[in-house]
């Protein structure tokens, strides 16, 4: 195991990162921006690094920057978080090149799966139903055939993607050249990488996904599934386990799907299969995060598994301890993300308490939210023996939460917990459309 972990990242994950490594007795190191130098990750660490400005190119995003702190530090690994690194392959080799372990995929196994459009072709292999698309399109002219072979609408997607970015929904061809020109240049402003592909646009449909931990001697488990249906631009704000959409007898052969899948690519690490859920239960399979999802704490309060400690155990060689018939699947849980809505310093904070209530932030009193990184404030999760007790466990939740001198979206995941067709459970991708 690591005596010493340094954390690449900031806000609520860091601090979440730290949480986990201090009750497994690892010290940790923690780099920040000059923006971030009163931040509660930076108070939490063991040792601390300012690694340059304000912006992320500068500061989060500088690879060279966090491994000479981890070389400083005796840093013996690195945790990407999620953004930022923890997909990029060229930091995973720089990370291997000096000795350091990166707490995630190897970067052979991160160049093969992060190309979406290449990762579909492997797929095919494995049983699972995969989006009929194209791989990465090299002109407006191209995608224009391949849409025209597809047929209308279509989805037009970054390889390298993530996050909502580098995405657009297409209904015809008129409006291809323009929307092809913004996801290239959204692609490679975001990413580093302009190459996009095609996809057939699947409606009405659910966002559901399954979390995996595969360790290096072949097992792999699936901590069922999360439903992300509550979308606004591509951008999550509500997820919920188990979906209420799916059948028990559904789940079942998913999960057993998604897992020889996983076997058979030989992934390693935490990952969670994506897949778009259609009006006569048909799961299409859309794409592979090889990285730690922000949702992934609604998974940890149903089944009881910490994936931040099993990504640890997994990165240092320790085999998984329990089997798939060791995860529990049953009760429900619910969480919503609260998002700044303007910039400005954190004047009141309440969060509401009792059991089964978490709340995971970066926030402490006089906090200052900044234009130059994600909105998010913190996750708010609740779990229970039924649905119709999460959400009730919820509502009350939201209500009690305050956050002063910040503009929030509170009320607005108020309102939808309220929403007749959320709390029935009949929802889809375009609910938010709808508001």
């Amino acid at each position: 195991m690591f005596s010493k972990i340094l954390i690449a990242n900031r806000g609520e994950i860091a601090v979440r990162i730290i949480r986990a490594c201090k009750e497994m007795g690892v010290a940790t190191v923690a780099v920040y921006s000059e923006a971030d130098k009163d931040a509660l990750h930076v108070a939490l660490a063991d040792q601390s690094y300012c690694i340059g400005g304000p912006e992320a190119s500068e500061s989060y995003l500088n690879q060279n920057q966090i491994i000479s702190a981890a070389i400083m530090a005796g840093a013996q690994a690195i945790h990407p978080g999620y953004g930022f690194l923890s997909e990029n392959a060229r930091f995973a080799r720089l990370c291997r090149k000096n000795g350091i372990v990166f707490i995630g995929p190897q970067p052979e196994s991160m160049e093969r799966l992060g190309d979406k459009a290449l990762l579909k072709e492997l797929i095919k292999d494995t049983g699972l139903d995969v989006i009929p698309g194209t791989k990465a399109v090299s002109s407006a002219d191209e995608a224009k055939k391949c849409a025209s072979s597809i047929g209308y609408p279509v989805m037009l997607k970054a390889c390298a993607g993530g996050g909502g970015r580098g995405i657009r929904l297409i209904r015809s061809e008129e409006e291809l050249d323009n929307a092809y020109y913004q996801a290239v240049g959204e692609a490679q402003s975001s990413f580093g990488d302009g190459s996009v592909y095609l996809e057939k646009y699947i409606y009405p449909a659910r966002h559901v996904e399954l979390q995996i931990l595969a360790d290096e001697f072949g097992n792999a488990v699936c901590l069922g599934d999360r439903d992300c249906s509550l979308q606004r631009r591509n951008q999550k704000l509500i997820e919920e386990t188990p979906s209420p959409a799916v059948s028990e007898e559904q789940r079942e052969r998913i999960i057993s799907l998604a897992v020889e899948a996983v076997k058979k690519i030989g992934y390693v690490g935490a990952g969670t299969l994506e897949f778009l859920l259609d009006a006569d239960g048909n799961f299409w399979f859309m794409e592979m995060n090889v990285r730690l999802q922000v949702e992934h704490c609604v998974t940890e309060m149903l089944t009881g598994f910490d994936l931040v400690k099993w990504q640890i155990r997994i990165a240092a060689g320790i085999p998984l301890s329990f089997t798939q018939n060791d995860v529990p699947l049953s009760g429900s849980a619910i969480e919503c993300r609260i998002n700044a809505q303007n910039c400005g310093k954190l004047e009141m904070l309440h969060v509401p308490g009792g059991p089964f209530v978490r709340f995971d932030t970066c926030l402490i009193m006089g906090s200052e939210v900044s234009p130059y990184y994600d909105p998010l404030l913190g996750k708010l999760i609740v779990q229970a023996k039924t649905r119709e007790e999460a959400l009730r466990k919820l509502r009350a939740a939201l209500c009690e939460l305050v956050i002063g001198g910040i503009n929030t979206n509170i009320e607005e995941q108020l309102c939808i917990v309220e929403d007749e067709r959320f709390t029935s459970g009949n929802y889809d991708l375009t609910f938010m459309g709808n508001r």
